[in-house]
């Protein structure tokens, strides 16, 4: 979406003020993990930076981790902001 967009270039712009090299890509999936994962490789990323809501027992159960399938089923480095 238009929003997701805006949000991305919004956290990209921040990056480069601080010299980092980074690209904006939003991808529109239901297989969320796995487009991630994919999307990295596309375009040749050194890292993943994913949110955890660090949410336990049952509720994650229930709910799933999109940032755990990232860790457990991706090749490249994963920070995990929490």
């Amino acid at each position: 979406t238009d929003k997701g967009l805006t949000i991305a270039e919004h956290v990209c712009n921040d990056a480069r003020e601080r010299g980092v090299k980074v690209e904006a890509a939003v991808v529109h999936s239901d297989h969320v993990a796995e487009s991630i994962i994919s999307a990295a490789k596309k375009h040749h990323c050194d890292l993943i930076v994913m949110a955890s809501h660090g949410r336990k027992g049952f509720e994650r159960l229930l709910l799933g981790s999109e940032t755990l399938h990232v860790l457990t089923h991706g090749t490249l480095p994963v920070l995990v902001l929490r």
